[in-house]
């Protein structure tokens, strides 16, 4: 029998196709601190990103260590973008590889950490304690409250890592820094949101309480309209305040994509997961595209 290859065991608790969310926030976060403060540091900007990378691998890989220690894994319906890897059910004696995966890749973001607390002091202390906390207390904890469970990830893509990149960059936030942030906090918990639709019994059984559990797929379609406005409406607000330039309007393009997917999942809440599929695959076209846009227009604004 042919063996499965060990970097296919490393890499699939790392969620691999996933992680280009990060860059997309990390060079949001460089473009506002350009923007404003027109610093660009490639030495902290690599330190960031690779900060940021362990921070969302760590993540990855103590949730597919949980969901496989809990039985999860074995009951949920796998998806392109929702469902986990299916690594470790197909290897169950390499979870380990795991576990150590996720706490060797979050003590590499505490030790980047503590290096820009050293270049620029306490005043990044907030946001990188939010941080760690987001990335171990999300599987087992945060996911059995309705509230946490839907903001923690656009708290950790968004504030966190946009305003800490922008942090570590210049060294002081900015309006900017936070208007910027509040598009991957909308979109990257809308995502979240999204992807928990096919799994919502198994998720229920295994102890979850997250919104849809709580309140039904209908209030899931709502919060998930809803935190599309909030993401554009936030851009528009930013620009008439004065904060981003009008070329960041640019990423306003993606908005007849999200009025188009918000009301897809709203009509397909009960419907078979094959309709809904196609709307998860544009929802993460918007959660990629739409920050980047939002990064070219405050760079060459």
């Amino acid at each position: 029998m042919k063996s499965t290859p060990i970097s296919s065991i490393i890499f699939g608790p790392m969620r691999v196709p996933f992680l280009l969310l990060t860059p997309v926030c990390v060079i949001l976060g460089a473009a506002a601190a350009y923007h404003v403060a027109e610093i660009f540091r490639m030495d902290y900007f690599l330190l960031a990103l690779a900060g940021g990378l362990c921070a969302h691998i760590s993540v990855n890989a103590i949730n597919e260590y949980e969901d496989f220690t809990t039985g999860l894994d074995y009951t949920t319906t796998r998806t392109p973008f929702s469902g986990g890897s299916g690594t470790l059910p197909q290897h169950p004696e390499k979870a380990w590889y795991a576990a150590a995966i996720g706490v060797f890749s979050l003590a590499v973001t505490i030790l980047t950490g503590f290096y820009f607390l050293w270049v620029w002091g306490l005043m990044l202390l907030p946001l990188g304690v939010l941080g760690v906390f987001a990335v171990v207390l999300y599987t087992r904890w945060l996911t059995h409250d309705p509230l946490l469970c839907l903001l923690a990830p656009g708290i950790g893509f968004g504030p966190c890592m946009v305003m800490g990149t922008d942090f570590v960059m210049t060294g002081g936030y900015s309006f900017t820094a936070f208007a910027a942030s509040l598009v991957p906090f909308f979109l990257v918990s809308g995502l979240l949101l999204v992807n928990q639709f096919p799994d919502i019994l198994p998720d229920a059984g295994a102890g979850r309480r997250h919104l849809m559990i709580a309140y039904g797929k209908k209030a899931g379609a709502t919060v998930y309209g809803l935190f599309l406005l909030g993401t554009y409406l936030s851009i528009i607000f930013a620009w008439l305040a004065g904060w981003f330039p009008s070329m960041a309007l640019l990423s306003l393009f993606t908005s007849p994509l999200a009025v188009y997917t918000a009301f897809g999942i709203a009509r397909h809440t009960e419907s078979p997961l094959e309709h809904l599929v196609p709307y998860m695959g544009k929802n993460v076209i918007i959660t990629l595209l739409t920050p980047f846009l939002l990064a070219v227009g405050l760079a060459f604004g």
